[in-house]
């Protein structure tokens, strides 16, 4: 999002935080921006996509590190600056194209591959212990829950219907399950009707929302004053948690919004990465009360 260096600003000799260093697209424009006396931690669950990030960044300087964990444990993000505090703090939550890609990952039902839709390779509970193992009600209030499915319980019905003959394992078996509870009518829908089901899978694997509570309620504790914290949400649950968090932290004392309403992706952003188009990017300022 071309927004993100003008309203958080990097400058000469500051320190960035990218909680979500992916393929390091923002990071090298900002580590480019506060040049050689700044520093830049870069953080990711996924540890294959830090080499490659680390590959492109080393072509702008060799002032940054990267780490492979969760960025809602914001103790150990001012642990790994060596106490100082971050002067910029970038948080995009979407999902990495290359991941969305790669079948193996098992996020996308366009693609055969296993349930997992874990963000880190090696987390243990995936979405086909969630789908296989949680009762109907449980299931149907998950995918009610985090994807605003208004046919959650028809759908967990089906797929707990379906698991009785057989574990559900792979991406194409539970989107053509869900394909036949949504019937004739769901399957002209504008949108696949397995999308809502798999961004509660995926959601809830990765505890995304739960994180994304820690890292803007902590944010106070690393930002430096002027400090600027801003994060680009994709859809309507991880966008509340931020507007409804960044209100908090100013009524508090602690945090300044920059902005009062989403900043959203330009036509022709939108144009050349699709993607982008549900992105809302919200900017907000930390205040001295926060750095006592």
């Amino acid at each position: 999002m071309a927004q993100v260096l003008e309203l958080l600003n990097p400058l000469a000799g500051e320190v960035i935080v990218d909680c979500t260093v992916g393929f390091a697209g923002h990071s090298v424009a900002m580590l480019q921006r506060v040049g050689p006396e700044g520093f830049l931690l870069g953080i990711d669950l996924d540890a294959s996509a830090l080499k490659e990030a680390g590959d492109r960044l080393k072509l702008v300087g060799d002032n940054f590190d990267l780490s492979c964990g969760n960025f809602a444990r914001t103790e150990g993000i001012f642990s790994l600056l060596g106490g100082r505090r971050a002067d910029v703090i970038l948080a995009d939550l979407g999902v990495n194209s290359q991941q969305l890609d790669d079948a193996d990952c098992g996020f996308s039902f366009s693609h055969d591959g296993p349930l997992r839709m874990t963000m880190n390779r090696d987390e243990p509970r995936d979405a086909a212990e969630l789908v296989n193992t949680l009762g109907e009600r449980e299931l149907a209030d998950l995918i009610f829950r985090y994807g605003q499915e208004r046919h959650s319980r028809r759908i967990a019905r089906f797929i707990c219907r379906a698991r009785q003959e057989g574990p559900i394992r792979t991406t194409r078996q539970l989107a053509g399950i869900i394909l036949r509870a949504a019937g004739p009518a769901g399957r002209r829908q504008r949108i696949h009707p397995a999308t809502r089901t798999f961004q509660a899978l995926r959601i809830a694997v990765n505890r995304e929302l739960e994180n994304l509570e820690a890292l803007v309620s902590g944010a106070k504790d690393i930002l430096a004053h002027g400090g600027r914290m801003g994060i680009i949400s994709f859809h309507s649950l991880e966008d509340r948690i931020v507007k409804h968090g960044f209100r908090q932290l100013a009524k508090d004392g602690y945090m300044e919004v920059l902005t009062r309403s989403p900043v959203r992706p330009s036509e022709e952003e939108k144009k050349s990465n699709p993607r982008s188009r549900s992105a809302k990017f919200r900017v907000a300022r930390c205040l001295a009360k926060g750095n006592n």
